[in-house]
């Protein structure tokens, strides 16, 4: 009797690859970390990916598209590593617009990512005398990329200021109102949140392209959705008349400004 065929699982390299496509942004460290926003009781397991100044999260460690992301830069400080009655390692970052606190498998890992977090937030390797050399080695290196990195942005930025008219697509980031949900789960998002924006960017049903959720407040609340189809490097919104547009930030903005700032990207407060 013919064995069941087991579903296909992508390689690691084609999920690197497509993380590294829609971040734009080359990964410096990644493990599981449990995450806790200042507002919230219960820490959530993401497979998390430290890019550039950027925290990704993963609610799988196989899926391309992450859930959630989070913006660094503007780390103030974190707290020192403490271990909890389980042997799991806690810190907590200090960010200009609340608290993250962290929790990594153990200590030596929680180390790390408190350290590699400080290298490229603050620009140097922390001086820590518990590292070992091979730790020291890495983060020197991921210091050298991150510098190379701002180095290169901030010449591209310069050039494209100088330029009449923007580059055809430099997606860096996706918007911050997008989601790796469904259909359903955005309507709830909406629905349960309404204080924290009206609009959702998310995955098309394909995979491939994209799809956006809005919940206007009408005479009642009306929810609509609109496909976006990636066609090379533009983005084109489905409505009567088609809207052809370079980036899916400009996707969101469209939406913004063609209702006169009603409706606003979705946000998770921390």
């Amino acid at each position: 009797r013919e064995q069941p065929k087991e579903t296909p699982q992508p390689a690691p390299r084609q999920i690197f690859q497509e993380r590294q496509r829609i971040t734009g942004l080359p990964l410096y460290f990644q493990g599981y970390l449990s995450v806790r926003h200042s507002r919230c009781k219960e820490f959530r397991v993401y497979w998390t990916e430290l890019r550039g100044t950027m925290l990704f999260f993963y609610d799988d460690k196989k899926a391309p598209m992450y859930s959630q992301k989070l913006d660094i830069s503007a780390l103030t400080s974190a707290t020192n590593v403490y271990p909890d009655e389980n042997g799991s390692a806690h810190f907590i970052l200090m960010l200009s617009n609340g608290e993250l606190e962290l929790k990594a498998n153990d200590s030596e890992s929680g180390k790390e990512w408190k350290c590699f977090i400080l290298t490229v937030t603050k620009l140097s390797v922390p001086p820590d005398e518990s590292l070992l050399p091979g730790q020291l080695t890495r983060m020197h290196e991921v210091l050298e990329k991150e510098k190379k990195r701002r180095i290169t942005r901030n010449d591209c930025s310069s050039t494209s200021l100088n330029r009449k008219s923007p580059p055809s697509s430099t997606l860096t980031t996706m918007p911050v109102c997008f989601y790796a949900v469904s259909r359903q789960e955005a309507t709830e998002m909406l629905e349960k949140n309404p204080s924290c924006g009206n609009l959702i960017l998310r995955p098309g049903r394909d995979s491939k392209n994209y799809a956006i959720t809005i919940r206007h407040e009408l005479d009642a609340p009306h929810l609509k959705h609109y496909k976006v189809t990636s066609k090379g490097m533009s983005y084109v919104i489905e409505l009567e008349r088609q809207v052809t547009l370079p980036s899916l930030q400009d996707v969101v903005n469209y939406f913004v400004t063609q209702t006169g700032g009603k409706l606003k990207p979705f946000v998770i407060r921390t």
